[in-house]
């Protein structure tokens, strides 16, 4: 098991992670009869990871929660996993890509899967079990989770935001810390402010808020907003400017080439300035508003529908004809929405590596069940979570903005000044057109039109992230 998530739980948090990727070790499949459960959260809750080692097998357990999803691969009789992909850089060939993962990669067809980029490397599913036995290694998907197929009629007597409130404060108390230091993602949206407020009320010593903040007009929005919120709930506030960290800046992680997951988020340059800024300020947990959306979604968790998506004049022979696998080998519907699972495996390492723990209380599984059953008109326009706001005495400006911040305008300053750049040079020489994924010359006319165009098309992004990403990896 990886070093840093070994026995959660029985250790200070400080002692929880580090920031030294250099130590990993693997598990033999030799090993002596080992029962270790590493637990993401507190005893009996839905957030960890099982390790159970007999001669001649070793099982590997998630929880649902999925904070930290496990990578894992075989080699020469050993079992390597770490929730860093970069760590398993030995054994990732980048000539020997899953060609329906590249094909999701490319299209933004992306899905819930123990699939990687990579042939013989695997995710951890939420629920899942990884068997590692002389025969090789296996994933053993879970049954589907059960979930409300339809929302319930509320009791005369029940106030639901009085329920919303006490299982959110209840969620947020039971994140682990030591010391009591603790930071808060506050981008100035009703999500991340609903967070905040119970982490306001739940006694921690001390409390940093951080945020990115757009341009423009949104911008000074944003920035009233998150001012608000600072002033109402007392946090110890950094800010810091979006536009200056967009993706492939020079000096960020894929401009210098350092190893990374080459399905990673989009906006990894920009929110690693935040997770600097927290580790500076010893934050063991980093609260995050990640599934508001998900949470108020009106559809039920069983009939959600995939958006159709645009065709990708660019796409090469071989992701054109790994497209009709796309929905193969997808993992069963989860207790958690797939979106944030998916966003855990984004987002969640960047923190993981400078020692801080995400937790993301609007996903927990209680809350998930709550907001399954609440009348969809509770959920429609996220009314419950903007009347607690309203509650609080916060302003409209703050419970429902005019303009909610978002990040095209980094994507947009990014791929202009950065990226189409690199681009030429993936036009000239790439992995994906030697492997096929990508027609050279199809890339070549969308970055000339991209020149030229008032907007560039963000697609362009996936191809060249995946590019820049599997170099990273050689």
């Amino acid at each position: 098991m990886h070093a840093r998530t070994a026995l959660r739980g029985t250790v200070p948090p400080s002692q929880w992670l580090t920031a030294d990727s250099s130590y990993r070790s693997g598990v033999p499949v030799s090993a002596p009869c080992v029962s270790l459960t590493v637990r993401e959260c507190k005893q009996g809750e839905a957030d960890f990871a099982a390790l159970t080692m007999k001669p001649g097998e070793v099982r590997l357990t998630a929880g649902a929660v999925g904070t930290a999803p496990l990578f894992l691969v075989s080699a020469e009789d050993v079992l390597y996993a770490s929730w860093d992909l970069a760590e398993l850089r030995p054994h990732l060939r980048v000539d020997r890509l899953v060609p329906r993962v590249v094909a999701r990669t490319l299209t933004r067809q992306h899905r819930y899967t123990a699939d990687t980029l990579f042939e013989g490397v695997y995710r951890l599913t939420e629920r899942a079990t990884a068997v590692f036995t002389s025969s090789g290694l296996r994933v053993q998907y879970p049954e589907p989770a059960e979930h409300v197929l339809a929302p319930r009629p509320l009791r005369p007597d029940v106030d639901p935001l009085d329920v919303f409130d006490s299982l959110l404060s209840e969620a947020v108390r039971e994140a682990p810390t030591a010391i009591g230091c603790v930071g808060i993602e506050l981008s100035g949206g009703s999500d991340s402010a609903n967070v905040a407020l119970s982490v306001s009320s739940a006694g921690y010593n001390a409390v940093h808020s951080f945020g990115l903040l757009m341009g423009g007009s949104v911008g000074a929005q944003q920035r009233e907003r998150r001012r608000a919120l600072v002033d109402h709930c007392g946090f110890r506030d950094t800010a810091a400017p979006a536009m200056r960290l967009p993706p492939f800046v020079p000096g960020g992680v894929r401009a210098l080439g350092t190893p990374h997951d080459p399905v990673g988020a989009f906006y990894q340059e920009t929110f690693d300035v935040i997770r600097k800024q927290a580790a500076a300020r010893a934050c063991e947990v980093m609260f995050t508003g990640s599934g508001g959306d998900e949470t108020n979604a009106h559809h039920s968790r069983t009939s959600a529908r995939l958006p159709a998506t645009d065709p990708v004049p660019w796409l090469g022979n071989e992701a054109a004809r790994a497209l009709a696998d796309v929905n193969e080998h997808l993992a069963p519907i989860p207790v958690l929405p797939v979106p944030t699972l998916m966003a855990f495996g984004l987002h969640n390492p960047g923190f993981l590596r400078v020692g801080i723990w995400p937790v993301s209380p609007l996903v927990h599984p209680r809350i998930v069940r709550f907001m399954e059953q609440l009348p969809h008109e509770y959920k429609r326009g996220k009314a419950l979570f903007r009347e607690r706001l309203r509650r609080a005495g916060l302003p409209e400006s703050v419970a429902s903005p005019a303009e909610p911040e978002n990040f095209l305008g980094v994507m947009e300053a990014g791929m202009r000044s950065f990226g189409l750049p690199t681009l030429a040079g993936m036009v000239r020489d790439s992995l994906l057109v030697d492997l096929g994924y990508v027609d050279p010359k199809a890339l070549a006319q969308a970055r000339e039109d991209a020149e030229h165009a008032p907007v560039v098309p963000d697609l362009l992004c996936d191809v060249l992230a995946l590019e820049v990403g599997l170099r990273s990896l050689m």
